[in-house]
């Protein structure tokens, strides 16, 4: 992929760009030259990105011919929305108190250059904040509250390269080809590879949908494809526009970081599966429990409670009761109360969290049901067998957290019980077209689902066992097609 860097006035431009293309914003407007090019990664580093500015309709029409800009329109309206900048300040907030420790004006201006500042110290939060505002020059306004006796971030804004003090303009310079450098290392030649898969995966993570034998699988899939894939980690943030797709292969939640890259990669016209959309319906089990309720799909006796546990519900539902916090995963967040009293400790505990809690009748089994699917196609089914004198499929140890699996056996797709595939296509059809893990209980001959996760397992040695590397064919051929179809404007996330 090329790199153009885009400027206001090549003649006003005050720092060395020899290895990178620089062309003026007016030329790349209206240059038919340039709205044919393919293939490009556009650099906007105009004066300004103002509504309807010239900068911002570099963006905005970089993104319309299919170009990738740099920053693009989701990070333009985030830079002007004070709900991202509190959102980004908490989330931030440790490394901002770390970084501006000691310091004794209460004021701090923070220059950051692709990531960087002059002074190594603030490294760690420059890059943060450029993960969060993917622009190339920023400048962020820190402040000291009294009361708090804490740092607070109170703006932060693009920089233009006229604003840069000349006493940096060296370092920026140095880190302007740094960056450059990396961009076209990391992009595997054009000629070999027909598009660009990223593989979000990390490797360190306990709890992970896919083990490291499987990874290797799906890369081997990929490039059979003539799909270049590079596996990426979550340090990897500006480099979202080098790819076609992303494939997310980490923990996903709306509170996760994978939820914000999500969002910004369909914003840059990227294929991604797990999309924002499918994160935000499976990761909060109220919705879920309305969405199976409203379509009649069989579900547990369910009661959705607000604010409090009483009576009632031991009632409707029996003892044991489960109850589920709304943003439960991995089989945390989800407890089994025996009496009242424990159901209404439990409950309390949950209620400091989520003002809504899930409340179901518990259905003994020795498994529960996984069916796959993706693309509204099902590509395995599973038996997840309980842990070991456990009541779920995953136990936790008390004192490490460390978690225990029961035993996973594969049967072929076509031998499974047809109510059975039946109820499962119907509950992921619900969500929409991507990659989902239905999980159901057979109570005699009857199925009934407990929830629809995305980013569900694919473990080599397990969830593979029928289908073994066709497994991975199949996901990366529905890759290959959605990433045709977006180019020619035949498909949308």
């Amino acid at each position: 992929m090329d790199v153009l860097i885009v400027v206001n006035n090549p003649a006003d431009w005050p720092l060395s760009t020899a290895k990178v293309e620089l062309m003026a914003a007016r030329d790349y407007l209206t240059s038919p030259a340039a709205i044919e090019r393919k293939n490009l990664r556009i650099f906007n580093l105009c004066r300004s990105y103002r509504y309807q500015s010239t900068g911002y309709y570099v963006s905005l029409l970089a993104e319309a011919r299919g170009h990738r800009p740099f920053p693009d329109l989701t990070t333009i309206q985030d830079l002007k929305s004070s709900a991202m900048l509190r959102l980004h300040s908490e989330e931030l907030d440790e490394d901002i108190q770390r970084a501006l420790a000691g310091l004794r004006s209460k004021e701090f201006t923070l220059s950051i250059y692709f990531g960087r500042n002059l002074a190594r110290k603030y490294d760690r939060l420059c890059q943060q904040l450029f993960k969060s505002f993917q622009a190339p020059f920023l400048q962020a306004q820190f402040s000291w509250h009294e009361a708090e006796q804490r740092w607070h971030l109170q703006s932060i804004r693009p920089l233009a390269a006229s604003e840069i003090p000349a006493e940096h303009l060296s370092f920026v310079h140095e880190r302007i080809l740094d960056f450059f450098a990396g961009s076209q290392r990391v992009t595997r030649p054009r000629h070999r590879w027909r598009y660009d898969l990223a593989i979000l995966w990390d490797e360190q993570a306990v709890q992970r949908p896919s083990n490291a034998r499987a990874i290797r699988h799906f890369v081997r899939a990929a490039e059979s494809l003539d799909l270049a894939t590079e596996v990426i980690s979550r340090d990897d943030g500006g480099r979202l526009a080098e790819f076609d797709a992303l494939f997310i292969r980490d923990t996903t939640n709306v509170h996760h970081y994978t939820y914000r890259w999500a969002r910004r990669a369909v914003a840059q016209g990227l294929v991604v599966v797990d999309d924002p959309v499918s994160i935000l319906k499976c990761s909060n089990k109220v919705f879920l429990a309305e969405l199976l309720q409203k379509h009649r799909l069989a579900t547990p006796r369910t009661l959705i409670c607000y604010k409090e546990i009483g009576p009632d519900v031991e009632r409707e539902l029996g003892l044991p009761i489960i109850l589920k916090q709304p943003d439960s995963s991995f089989s945390q967040g989800v407890v089994k109360a025996e009496s009242l009293e424990e159901l209404q400790v439990e409950a309390q505990r949950m209620f400091a969290k989520s003002d809504l809690l899930i409340a179901q009748s518990y259905l003994p089994t020795t498994f529960d049901w996984r069916v796959g699917i993706f693309d509204r196609q099902p590509i395995f089914v599973c038996r997840y067998h309980m842990a070991d004198k456990h009541w779920q499929i995953v136990r936790h140890d008390d004192e490490t957290g460390d978690p225990t699996y029961g035993r996973v056996d594969s049967i072929p797709v076509e031998h499974a019980p047809t109510p059975l595939m039946k109820i499962a296509l119907k509950a992921a059809n619900l969500i929409g077209d991507g990659l989902y893990g239905v999980d159901i209980k057979q109570i005699g001959d009857q199925f009934v689902v407990i929830e629809v996760n995305d980013n569900p397992n694919i473990d080599a040695g397990f969830e593979d066992e029928i289908l073994k590397d066709e497994l991975y064919l199949r996901i990366m051929r529905v890759f290959l097609r959605r990433i045709e179809q977006s180019k020619t404007g035949g498909w949308s996330a």
